[in-house]
């Protein structure tokens, strides 16, 4: 009978580690409440409110709930151990294998979970992505990282709104626009941040020549009520309106509805077209306007903090952080943590949790 306590102690270790990252003492107290408080009556005379109610909620009974099934899953298996060495039952061992394996997996998904420590790492994110030089193959290159990302978030249950996009002159985009909605979107997509570099045979030189080609992403945290969180003076905002021209069925190239606001004193511009109406278009605009200037004012604190303290390791937009190569060999290599993969395909097809992975805990370590 194989002895599997020393992978039960190590296990039992691990989930009451669990317990300790994801605060399921004061949780359970936490839940009580929001489950008092979501079952109010007059709960959505304030809908904001309401929301913020409903999504803690959600948030809260997701950790106790998760906590609570890997307990659960180490007491099962332990059970089944102590059963099997004391009736001396050797076909035991495969059950106990597959649920400690069982264990072990969702272990190494929750524990990503002791990563996120930033203020804003369990909201939805905001993406933008812009196609930098290189041309047509840099506009067809934000356009499959578009992809990339939009698989990505599909992988993980998440949704995406694609709120603006500018299509490039000849193929590919010029720039998006996208929520992410789900939670620790913004959490794990800051760790795509930045400028990333595509080497392969231009398909659209007609030589067929080797093209090097660069597009950035952006990411700031979505926050719903950002606006009360910030003052925005009219006055500082430039309001043009535009005919839609992406995707977006019948209601888009028959008004100007697009929307696009200019904040002067920062020079930040946010653009939106598919939303049913102008006045949608605007109203969700000024969300992402006072999400990002809400983040503006946090990195100028933090940078206020790195003069005195030193920089830190995170990486800077404008700095590139990923190499995909397609010609002469196959190879995507993360230049911040020198992970790398030959599976090019998997990796445009939205498979990069490893780098993001290996972000996080690069960082965590410091």
């Amino acid at each position: 009978m194989k002895d599997f306590s020393e992978e039960l102690k190590q296990l039992r270790e691990r989930v009451e580690a669990a317990r300790g990252y994801l605060r399921i003492g004061s949780q359970r107290d936490r839940l009580a409440e929001l489950e008092s408080e979501a079952a109010r009556p007059d709960l959505w005379d304030d809908q904001e409110a309401a929301r913020a109610v409903n999504q803690e909620l959600s948030f809260v009974r997701d950790d106790v709930d998760c906590y609570d099934r890997l307990a659960t899953r180490l007491s099962d298996a332990a059970t089944l151990d102590e059963m099997a060495r004391e009736e001396g039952d050797e076909s035991l061992e495969a059950e106990i294998t597959d649920a400690l394996g069982a264990l072990r997996a969702e272990l190494d998904e929750v524990e990503l979970r002791a990563l996120f420590s930033g203020e804003y790492d369990d909201r939805d994110a905001i993406c933008d992505l812009h196609s930098g030089e290189g041309g047509t193959d840099a506009q067809d290159w934000a356009e499959v990282l578009l992809r990339m990302y939009l698989r990505w978030a599909e992988r993980h249950g998440f949704s995406a709104e694609l709120d603006d996009v500018s299509a490039g002159k000849e193929a590919g985009i010029l720039s998006a626009t996208f929520i992410v909605k789900g939670r620790y979107a913004y959490g794990m997509l800051r760790a795509e941040q930045g400028v990333h570099r595509l080497v392969r045979l231009s398909p659209f030189d007609a030589a067929h020549r080797r093209q090097t080609s660069f597009a950035s992403l952006e990411v700031t945290p979505f926050i719903e009520d950002a606006t009360s969180e910030v003052e925005i003076d009219e006055k500082d905002l430039r309001i043009d309106t535009y005919r839609s021209s992406g995707a977006g069925g019948q209601h888009v190239n028959v008004t100007d509805s697009a929307v696009r606001i200019t904040h002067l004193p920062t020079g930040i511009v946010v653009s939106c077209q598919n939303e049913r109406s102008q006045h949608q278009n605007k109203a969700r605009a000024m969300q992402i306007l006072a999400a990002k200037l809400v983040e503006r004012a946090r990195e100028e604190r933090q940078a206020e903090l790195e003069a005195i303290s030193g920089p830190t390791a995170q990486a800077a937009m404008g700095n590139q952080i990923r190499s995909y190569v397609l010609h002469p060999y196959q190879l995507v290599k993360d230049l911040r943590t020198n992970v790398e993969t030959g599976a090019v395909d998997n990796v445009l097809d939205g498979d990069i949790d490893q780098f993001i992975e290996a972000y996080l805990r690069s960082e965590a370590a410091g």
